[in-house]
């Protein structure tokens, strides 16, 4: 691939290191990307025990984000998730923060418990919900699901929030 197609792929990186030919990105910043999947059947345990399935999000602009407590930049992201959900949620959205297999769920608990969050916090115990999502891996993935149940944009790694609110505004008018 030529240098310059590379340049422009990876635009929105902090800056590439070529060596013999080979050039590696270091430093992406949030990548994004439009997808028009619909929302898989789902079912897992919120971390109340209440068990929630894709039909709690029916008709609402929704955004799943998957994180973990080992997770900086999920770290660093969650006070701008919070003050997205207390933005929207009066308009019709919902948030749910899905913590990854791994994580293990004490951790998640006390992160919850102790930081007040106020949207549904998941445990994915087994991996199957970020399978069904699209084998997601790497965290923060957070996915902008419109009325209609379709996956209108994914975000690997922290968004541009002023871009990622006007997209649920956008979403949430239609």
């Amino acid at each position: 691939m030529p240098i310059q197609t590379t340049l422009s792929l990876f635009s929105r990186s902090k800056r590439l290191l070529s060596l013999g030919g080979l050039v590696f990105l270091v430093g992406l910043s949030a990548c994004s990307s439009d997808t028009q999947q619909s929302m898989p059947n789902f079912k897992l345990s919120e971390i109340s025990g209440k068990v929630l399935t894709q039909d709690d999000f029916k008709n609402k602009v929704t955004i799943i984000n998957f994180w973990a407590t080992s997770c900086v930049t999920c770290i660093k992201e969650m006070p701008q998730l919070i003050e997205t959900y207390e933005k929207f949620k009066g308009d019709g959205a919902d948030l749910m923060a899905v913590a990854m297999s791994y994580d293990p769920p004490m951790y998640v608990v006390n992160y919850a418990q102790t930081r007040k969050l106020p949207f549904k916090v998941a445990l994915d115990s087994d991996g199957s919900v970020a399978k069904a999502f699209g084998k997601i891996q790497l965290t923060p993935t957070t996915l902008v699901i419109n009325k209609k149940g379709k996956i209108i944009k994914r975000y690997v790694g922290e968004p541009d929030w002023d871009a990622f609110h006007q997209l649920i505004q956008k979403s949430l008018a239609e």
